[in-house]
């Protein structure tokens, strides 16, 4: 059982969570945020790229093994009709914030998603698990002593009672996004074309990287039809498949501070909804 000075250290640990920006108080009133502060916090928070930070060390790690078992995990929930993998991405890595998406190991991110998911469509109640995380934990309370952990389940559930995806079924053979072939129509844009990217709002969910809203570019790639993430991570079943193309930016133009050769490219892959021909 856990004692009152340690019960205290954890509240003070959460207490020093708080709001992103410092001359704001928690909860701020509507008028003490700006438009650009509005939109700040209601981005995606995986959508990192192109925000300031300093240089990061590569580390070619070998994954644990509880990491390994969290990726079968994820696996076996798509596999049964779960969820989808862009669904997954979703809980995993937005529906966190911004603390636990850079709090928390890559896939702790995934394990927690994985308790979301089942919880959330009712294939385990709350309590439940909760019960059955304290029996493990109380199972190991002397550590594993270089062991691994034994499944003990309560009982085994017949997996034919659940409402599978539609997308689990009709792709079973075909693959994605072969399955969606052909049902776009005729794609919007060719290769070579010059294209603006939409500066469309964001809520929730998107692919499409911030630093490149805005931008001109120019088509390198027709590349497969598939409903867009922002569709998808909902599963919604009825979602419109449409084009996906590969746009190339000059970095010198989508950089302002980019100083390296003049011929240097980025290419980004981005749904034909947020697509418009540059004027």
């Amino acid at each position: 059982m856990s004692t009152s000075a340690e019960r205290a250290t954890q509240l003070n640990l959460v207490a020093r969570l708080k709001s992103a920006y410092p001359e704001l108080p928690d909860a701020p009133t509507p008028d003490l945020l700006d438009h650009a502060r509005i939109d700040a916090y209601l981005k995606p928070v995986h959508d990192v790229g192109g925000e300031p930070d300093v240089p990061m060390k590569y580390e070619n790690k070998d994954y644990e093994y509880w990491e390994h078992m969290t990726y079968v995990i994820c696996e076996v929930l798509a596999w049964r009709g779960i969820w989808l993998s862009e669904e997954r991405r979703r809980i995993g890595n937005v529906d966190v914030g911004r603390a636990v998406y850079l709090g928390f190991p890559y896939y702790g991110r995934w394990l927690l998603s994985v308790a979301r998911v089942l919880v959330e469509k009712h294939h385990i109640g709350l309590t439940e698990l909760s019960e059955r995380m304290a029996e493990v934990k109380q199972r190991y309370a002397d550590g594993l002593a270089g062991g691994k952990l034994t499944a003990q389940p309560k009982s085994e559930g017949d997996g034919s009672a659940v409402k599978r995806n539609s997308h689990i079924v009709h792709a079973v053979g075909k693959g994605d996004p072969q399955v969606y072939a052909g049902k776009a129509g005729k794609p919007k844009f060719k290769v070579g074309d010059p294209v603006t990217v939409r500066e469309l709002p964001v809520l929730f969910y998107t692919r499409t990287p911030e630093y490149v809203r805005g931008a001109t570019g120019q088509i390198d790639a027709v590349a497969y039809e598939s409903p867009a993430p922002e569709d998808e991570t909902w599963d919604i079943p009825d979602a419109k498949p449409e084009w996906f193309y590969v746009v190339r930016f000059s970095m010198a133009e989508l950089w302002d501070d980019f100083n390296g050769p003049a011929a240097d490219s980025l290419r980004t892959e981005i749904p034909e909804r947020w697509l418009q021909a540059a004027h």
